[in-house]
């Protein structure tokens, strides 16, 4: 076996389970916020195309995707960031969600014995997929007297200096923190200067709360500098949390043309083409707007609730976008087995999430409650938490 698999940590649900053994819950539904699955419905006419498409698997699927496809994500690009044009037969790969993308694509961009730049708190994937290619993960932590974002500043030279990949998550799972233009610009000027290359993660750029502010995307920021060709720099989007079609395992790949053209050949190889039928109706997906507006008015009316009830017992406010809560708890491990224990509510400890960085795991103070729920089961989970704090 690989002797890098010695090297990653129990996956935080592990970690999780772990807590919990033992503990006997409270005689009360069970409500889970510990893991950010959306449970609301996803649109009909998603499964539609796919129902309607089932005599396509028959065929064995191109590692690049369809035409169509790869058509509809760029139009979507150039409305969604206003883009000038993204080229969809250079510019756009589609892949099985972002997990599977985020992974892989440090196993294609990573130099071994380099490092991976990264959030700290950070998506589990970013760890494990730089360790397996051969690569020091470099923790940057999220403070909330930075905004709960990277503190950029404080990286030495010679670690971007060694740096081979950037992974970079806006909004932030799980602080819900966003990079502004000016941050983008200073990382754009850092790859440039250093030869690296940014991996943005914007699955969750599309829950968000003021429908007039939008959260701002490195593609974008790119355009605004002139840099079309989106040199040293890709982002990673997805169905699962803006369409709520988790199991669908549809997104894409976008960004530098030459990155995406070695990307598509270690893929080739790595045997991942997306089916057709979910090629199919992840176009009818990303061709309407209307059931995303729908699923940021559910959200936005959770959240409201929720810190309603919330309000005075825990240090918790509303994040910039997400649907994930980050609340200030003391001993994050100790409040989340208890609150398991008291009210049978499953949140994540933040320090699972987190490793240790200058002195201290930025997360040991936290959990992360995801509000993936329904209205009813969020809003009884609020009032058990009070109760659990008072």
């Amino acid at each position: 076996m690989n002797n890098r698999l010695e090297l990653l940590q129990p996956y935080p649900f592990a970690k999780l389970a772990a807590l919990k053994q033992g503990v006997t819950p409270a005689d009360k539904p069970h409500i889970a916020l510990s893991i950010g699955e959306p449970k609301h419905a996803p649109p009909a006419f998603a499964a539609e195309a796919l129902a309607g498409n089932l005599d396509k698997l028959a065929a064995y699927p191109a590692t690049k995707g369809i035409d169509p496809l790869r058509a509809a994500i760029a139009d979507w690009l150039q409305h969604r960031f206003g883009l000038a044009r993204v080229c969809p037969d250079s510019q756009v790969l589609p892949v099985n969600g972002t997990r599977e993308a985020l992974f892989a694509f440090a196993q294609a961009a990573v130099t071994p014995g380099s490092k991976v730049i990264m959030p700290n708190p950070f998506y589990q994937i970013y760890e494990g997929a730089a360790l397996l290619a051969g690569a020091e993960p470099y923790f940057v932590n999220c403070r909330a007297d930075n905004g709960f974002r990277p503190d950029f500043d404080a990286v030495p030279a010679e670690a971007w200096q060694a740096c081979s990949l950037l992974f970079l998550c806006t909004p932030g799972n799980p602080t819900g923190a966003l990079l502004g233009v000016d941050d983008l610009k200073k990382l754009i000027a850092l790859a440039d200067r250093y030869d690296f290359t940014i991996a943005s993660d914007e699955c969750y750029s599309e829950l968000y709360f003021d429908e007039a502010q939008p959260p701002v995307g490195l593609l974008q920021v790119c355009e605004q500098l002139g840099r079309t060709d989106y040199r040293r720099c890709v982002v990673f989007h997805s169905l699962s949390k803006r369409s709520n079609l988790p199991g669908l395992r549809s997104g894409f790949v976008a960004g530098d043309a030459a990155i995406l053209e070695q990307f598509l050949l270690y893929r080739t190889y790595h045997g991942c083409a997306m089916p057709l039928p979910t090629q199919f109706a992840s176009i009818a997906a990303w061709q309407d707007e209307e059931h995303v507006r729908q699923n940021r008015a559910l959200y936005r009316d959770k959240f409201a609730s929720v810190l309603d009830t919330l309000g005075g017992c825990l240090d918790v406010q509303l994040p910039e976008a997400g649907f994930y809560l980050w609340p200030r708890v003391g001993d994050g491990e100790t409040f989340a087995r208890e609150l398991f224990r008291e009210q049978n509510i499953t949140v994540l400890p933040g320090s699972f999430l987190a490793r240790q960085a200058g002195g201290e795991n930025p997360g040991t103070e936290y959990v992360r409650m995801a509000l993936v729920a329904t209205h009813e089961e969020c809003a009884e989970a609020a009032r058990r938490i009070r109760q659990f704090c008072g």
